[in-house]
């Protein structure tokens, strides 16, 4: 899939990457629950917490996990947008 960088201000393009993988986690899981977050710690721009239910294989679990920081690394490449995604285990709730 070819990115496409939107052109506009951080902001704008943080909210934009944010939804787009909420989304796309809902769509590789979608009893998950997902937050996404502003919040800036460091150098982050964002951050997006899945939640999947307890009943998820631990394989399964790994390969969310996976889809997920692969999305997040071709964003950083693409716009330098950091987007931070955390895959929770039912214990971490």
């Amino acid at each position: 899939m070819a990115e496409v960088v939107v052109p506009g201000d951080r902001r704008t393009l943080v909210g934009h990457y944010l939804t787009e993988m909420g989304l796309y986690a809902k769509q590789l899981c979608p009893e998950a629950r997902v937050e996404m977050l502003t919040t800036s710690y460091e150098c982050e721009d964002g951050h997006v917490r899945v939640f999947p239910p307890a009943s998820l294989a631990a394989k399964k679990l790994a390969a969310l996990e996976d889809k997920l920081v692969g999305r997040s690394m071709t964003i950083l490449l693409a716009t330098g947008l950091s987007i931070l995604v955390g895959v929770f285990e039912p214990q971490e709730r």
